[in-house]
């Protein structure tokens, strides 16, 4: 899947290696919760970049106390209409102080992709066919936001305030 981070496409610096496959020479990996957990020592001694894949069932607090060693959280969304990861990557920034990259994986509409970096995702695995226009057109259709998130911006209420 093509990644959008930092408004571009990049080269994703990651593989996801799913629970038994073997891992790629080259790159960082991403693996599921169960294969973290299984192999964590295994993974830091060996890779200088991982990351873990959560479902949106999985709560990002068991990854606690291996925050500050992972290089990237991602986040899945099973169906558009599940936004379990969207509480989950605000509690990555907001309650853990998490600075690394959170990532948006799945089933997800462009519409979400503002409300996404809102609340901490900096990171988004696209369709083939996505572009960097719809991309842009989707983080700029809201010029204030009514609720507070992760990301800082006033809203309108605060701008009213003032």
């Amino acid at each position: 899947m093509p990644l959008i981070k930092g408004g571009q496409f990049i080269e994703d610096p990651f593989f996801f290696v799913p629970d038994g496959k073997a891992f790629p020479d080259e790159k960082g990996v991403i693996v599921t919760l169960a294969r973290f957990q299984g192999e964590k020592e295994n993974l830091f001694a060996h890779r200088a970049l991982v990351g873990v894949r959560l479902a949106s069932n999985e709560n990002p607090a068991v990854l606690k106390s291996d925050l500050a060693r992972l290089a990237a959280v991602a986040l899945e969304f099973p169906k558009f209409r599940d936004g379990r990861a969207f509480s989950w990557a605000r509690m990555l920034r907001t309650r853990f102080g998490y600075t690394r990259e959170i990532r948006a994986v799945g089933d997800f509409l462009p519409d979400q992709l503002a409300f996404m970096a809102r609340v901490g995702f900096d990171a988004f695995e696209v369709r083939q066919d996505f572009t960097l226009d719809q991309f842009h057109r989707a983080m700029t259709e809201i010029s204030a936001p009514y609720q507070p998130s992760a990301d800082g911006r006033k809203t309108i209420r605060d701008l009213r305030a003032r």
